[in-house]
Order: C-alpha cells, then structure tokens, then sequence
C-alpha cells in the first residue's frame, strides 16, 4: 500500500462515508486486497505516510515531508491573517493545548473542554480549541498520529515524523523543483495549470518561473483532447520510452471514486476523456442532475457511466440505484453483469 501511496504522489482523504470512505475507495482500486483495516498499520502506525492539506487533506508519502516545510509556512502566514482563526486561542493558550498533548500523547478535539456556545454554530464552525489543534496541525507544530474511524489523533510532530525526515532541510527552490517534478512524473504530461493543480501547493508565477528555467529539460508537445483540439504543453525528456513502456489498458470495468487522483482535476479529465463531472454533494437536492454521491465507472480508457449507489443496506452487496449511460456507449447485458461484479466487490471492501 504504501508503494501505492508513493506512486500516486497523494490520496485523498474525506469523511464521507457511503460505501467505504474514499481513501479507502482509492486504495482498493489499485490494489483489490486491500482492506480498511490496513490504512493504519501502513499509513499511520508503520509512517509510511503523513496527513497535511494539498487540494484538500490527503495521505501525502512520508518522503514528501521534507518538501512541504515550505506549505508549513505557508499556512502560518495565511491563516494568521483570516478572520475565521481570530477566535482561536493566542500563542499562550495554544501552548497550554502542546504541552497537554505532549503530557498526555495523542489526544483528539473531543478531550478538550469546549465552552458551549451562546447560539447555535453553523456548519463550518468550529470551537476556538479545535481552531487551534487545526492551526497548529497546519503550521507543522502538530501531525496526525493516528485516526479511529475518522476521527483525528493529534500529537507533537516530533513525535510523529521520523528525525531523519523531520530534519532534512530543502530550500524554497528545491521544494518548488521537486513539487513540479514530481507532479510531471506523475501526469506524463503537463501544462503550467495541470502542475500547479496537482498539488496545490505552488502559485501560478512560480510554476510558470520553473517552466521557464526548466525549458532546456523539457519536450513540448501537443496533446488533442477528446473533442479533437489541441493543446500545448510540457513532458520529460523520455516521453517517447515512457510512452512505449505503457501496457494496453484492461477491458475491466472499474467503479471510480469521485476523489480519486485519476479524475480530481476536472479540467484536465473533461480535455482529456469528454466526462463532465460535478460532485453535487454540497448541492442542493432540488438543483441535483445526479445524485447526492454519484461513482464515474471506468472500462479501458473511456468513462462510460456513472452510477448511484445510495440508499442500500449498511453491510452486504449495495444495489445499483440508478444508471446513467455516457453519449455514445452501447449498454449491453455483459456490460451489466461486468458492472454488477463490480459493484459487488467494492461492497466487500469494509468486510
């Protein structure tokens, strides 16, 4: 799993669960042994991996923790300035909060006192100490133990993050090289806003400055998206093996999370296969076209469907509530007992 992890560069984690959680949805894509059991004995108790905040937060390989020092700050200079942390304890109490956790160990939101409210929160807010675990867990002063369910497990990063890896330090530059390097190595293929997208942790200027002094070791290439245009964008210099090492891709049907990294950057997956997809989650029911958590299915290289399992039983194979056929795609009996397969192993997933 945790080769897995290192390959993918991230894996997003969220707490909604429909069938499995999504992280674990990810993981079993790749690797259909796998079961949510394993997360923390790899992830968390074997430090294969960390928790911080890419696009969103994610499982990041333990390897990146030395480029991300920089993402550290990062968050300290930004979330100082917002309003929303304003209510947080000041440096004074949120040593209080340390030297608890680093008294006690791991401790999550819920063993702090958390003074009630004089009117109902709204859904994003937050109890001034919680601001301050997340604060801290931002700015690098605390990291992710180890997680029950979901809940989250805050300790001294010292205490979390291997010394050797803890204490490697790379300048800005390097981290910003790095961050785009890997982010190509990963894609294949980039233009300056597919590398900035991949992590989110670069702005726009700076990777267009290492496009521009990276040039020399780059290919640029054209690239036709699904609807026949073309577009301009950048590869390693070893494009042409890399491409002719790739395998022909399975015929399998595979049922897709919506945070899965193969499909998160929307623009490029809407470039790249035609497939227009909205998580419509936060939307309104009303103003849904598909569904409340609605799975894209992959087979080879197209997106085919997407389908909504919601609604089934809590345990055992989730039904097929609804299933909407992508332009062009001839739904066929064998394609629905493929599709069903499918469905019923990622039921067994939190078995």
């Amino acid at each position: 799993m945790d080769q897995i992890i290192q390959k993918l560069g991230y894996v997003q984690l969220d707490s909604i669960r429909n069938l499995s959680r999504a992280h674990h949805h990810i993981l079993w894509s790749r690797d259909q042994t796998y079961r949510e059991r394993d997360l923390h004995r790899v992830a968390h108790k074997g430090r294969a991996a960390f928790e911080h905040f890419s696009h969103d937060a994610c499982l990041l390989p333990i390897s990146t923790y030395p480029m991300w020092t920089r993402r550290f700050r990062q968050f300290r200079e930004k979330l100082g300035r917002r309003g929303w942390y304003a209510s947080m304890p000041d440096a004074k109490g949120r040593a209080v909060i340390r030297d608890r956790i680093a008294r006690d160990g791991p401790l999550t939101s819920s063993d702090f006192d958390h003074e009630k409210p004089d009117a109902p929160r709204g859904m994003w807010e937050r109890p001034p100490t919680k601001l301050a675990l997340d604060y801290m867990w931002y700015c690098g002063e605390l990291s992710t133990s180890h997680r029950e369910g979901f809940r989250k497990y805050y300790d001294l990063t010292e205490r979390v993050i291997p010394d050797d890896v803890r204490g490697a330090e790379v300048s800005d530059v390097a981290q910003i090289d790095w961050l785009c390097r890997a982010a190509l190595d990963r894609l294949g293929f980039a233009t300056p806003g597919d590398l900035k997208r991949f992590w989110e942790a670069c702005s726009t200027a700076e990777v267009r400055h290492w496009v521009a002094e990276t040039e020399s070791d780059l290919v640029q290439v054209e690239v036709q998206g699904h609807d026949g245009s073309w577009r301009h964008a950048f590869a390693p210099v070893d494009i042409e093996m890399r491409l002719n090492a790739l395998l022909a891709p399975t015929s399998r049907m595979r049922v897709l999370n919506p945070f899965d990294p193969a499909m998160r950057d929307r623009k490029r997956l809407s470039f790249l296969f035609g497939f227009d997809y909205v998580n419509e989650i936060f939307v309104p029911k009303a103003k849904r076209r598909w569904g409340y958590y609605v799975y894209p299915v992959l087979e080879g290289d197209r997106m085919i469907a997407r389908i909504d399992l919601s609604g089934g039983p809590k345990t055992g194979i989730r039904p097929i509530q609804q299933l909407w056929v992508e332009p062009g795609v001839r739904w066929s009996d064998n394609r629905q007992k493929r599709l069903e397969a499918e469905v019923a192993r990622l039921s067994r997933l939190s078995n």
